[in-house]
């Protein structure tokens, strides 16, 4: 088995990419809707998989943000293998990848930035600002061994931890000022967990100092959901994964079969350590405590253990793929993906700045008998999500790729 170069594309990445990328355009399909429609239905069976978890824990919906991330590491490797067989320069792959660090974070402001808001708005917690945060350190990790990558993913996370366990417990009136918050009901944890609190943790407190000294229309005081400005940093440890997993696709000398058990396997340790890291240990004798969750599973904080457990998830999903296209060959069935992965960042800002313009048009030109009450959410998730694809597949036939 020869191993895999820069010039041969891995169809298994831009199919998994495309799945992650029309799960995230589907709107959750509409699912929230039905299930609130329909109480004690399927459709409230099955919510939990299509919504971010209130505070702790993991659902399907939580996986779209650190697969895309952790591709983004994953397609480093091959991007810059690729320069450098075409003679580029460190310096210039490095300007390049610092001139994309800051286009990146200006387009999330800019997409933080809603239509109403008179000014801009400077929130750095979507996704695109995220990657744009931690990328040009990507690029230069990524640059290095597996061994100084694995030790950098391993001393960010032991890191952000320590930042984390060293900043104070909340004081009661802490909590009982965060306590009639809406977004606050499931984001305060007993004990020692307490540490990792939604709006009274490090994070938080970091928001609260870095974001005032920039210009706002108001004295910023929470992010809607308990995201922070600093998930960047474990979330680089999630890019930094993928830029393991994708030179480990490169340069091994494995079989394909071999390297797809090699990523299942590992993907299960990881969902298992990640998962143990979450448990709540039971009382200790003498202890100032009576329970205490080492680390808890948070996503909107990206929690050490999230980006364990969501990494190992993501390698598991990416196993999958890998099996369906490089081993089976079943390149036919997932070219519907591989249109959207080829062109993930165009179907993002597209659902980011039409999705509702698509769906005002299709009920103006469609009849309404295409809306039947029943299904009306379905169908308008699903419509918008067609005309997204179908946008995708006219750049792929044109063979126009938007990067950046």
């Amino acid at each position: 088995m020869n191993p895999t170069t820069s010039n041969q594309r891995l169809l298994s990445l831009d199919a998994f990419r495309g799945f992650i990328m029309l799960l995230m355009a589907s709107s959750g399909f509409g699912i929230a809707q039905m299930a609130a429609a329909h109480p004690g239905s399927v459709w409230e069976f099955i919510k939990p998989q299509f919504a971010h978890q209130d505070w702790q824990g993991c659902s399907l919906w939580d996986l779209i943000q650190p697969s895309f991330m952790f591709m983004v590491g994953m397609a480093v490797p091959f991007s810059y293998a690729k320069r450098r067989e075409h003679g580029q320069s460190f310096f210039g792959m490095a300007w390049h990848a610092l001139s994309r660090s800051i286009l990146l974070v200006a387009l999330g402001v800019m997409l933080a930035t809603r239509s109403g808001d008179k000014h801009t708005v400077f929130l750095f917690t979507n996704v695109l600002a995220q990657i744009g945060l931690g990328y040009f350190v990507l690029f230069l990790l990524s640059r290095m061994g597996w061994e100084y990558i694995l030790s950098g993913i391993i001393l960010i996370l032991a890191g952000y931890a320590w930042f984390f366990i060293n900043h104070p417990l909340p004081t009661p009136q802490e909590l009982a000022a965060i306590a009639g918050m809406k977004d606050s009901a499931h984001g305060i944890l007993p004990g020692f967990a307490g540490h990792w609190n939604i709006h009274t943790n490090a994070a938080a407190a970091f928001d609260r100092w870095w974001l005032n000294l920039l210009p706002q229309a108001q004295p910023y005081q929470n992010t809607n959901g308990g995201y922070q400005t600093l998930n960047f940093v474990p979330a680089l440890a999630t890019m930094l994964g993928g830029a393991l997993t994708g030179s480990f696709l490169m340069h091994s000398r494995k079989t394909d079969k071999a390297r797809c058990v090699t990523l299942l396997v590992t993907g299960i340790l990881l969902v298992v350590a990640g998962t143990a890291l979450d448990l709540k240990i039971l009382p200790v004798v003498g202890a100032q405590f009576d329970q205490y969750t080492l680390l808890p599973v948070v996503k909107r904080i990206w929690t050490p253990s999230w980006a364990v457990l969501s990494g190992g998830w993501v390698l598991i999903l990416l196993s999958i793929f890998y099996w369906l296209v490089e081993i089976l060959g079943m390149r036919r069935l997932v070219f519907p993906l591989v249109v959207v992965g080829m062109n993930s960042i165009v179907i993002y800002l597209l659902h980011s700045l039409s999705a509702g313009w698509i769906n005002e048009n299709l009920h103006k030109h469609l009849p309404e008998t295409a809306f039947p009450a029943y299904w009306t959410p379905v169908i308008e998730r699903c419509g918008v999500l067609f005309v997204l694809w179908l946008i995708c597949w006219w750049l792929y036939k044109q063979k126009a790729f938007i990067k950046l």
